[in-house]
């Protein structure tokens, strides 16, 4: 899956922030939900326009950047 199929962004929207595609909800309110210690379900539940299946997408992607990131370091 490509960032594109699940982000989006346009200085027409929330000022340009990344938000999930179809929505104007920012995906860094995501990882602030998260890094507050707040569960997956309760983001969806207050984000109704965001779909479980973007935010998968979205952990998966950013997982997947930082192993890249780990694999640049090291060698």
């Amino acid at each position: 899956m490509k960032i594109s199929d699940v982000l989006s962004s346009d200085p027409e929207i929330v000022s340009g922030a990344v938000v999930f595609k179809g929505t104007r909800v920012p995906v860094a309110g995501l990882f602030e939900y998260l890094r507050a210690g707040d569960t997956l379900d309760e983001f969806l539940l207050d984000f109704p326009t965001v779909e479980r299946e973007q935010v998968e997408a979205v952990i998966q992607l950013a997982g997947e950047d930082v192993e890249q990131l780990i694999l640049k370091q090291a060698a």
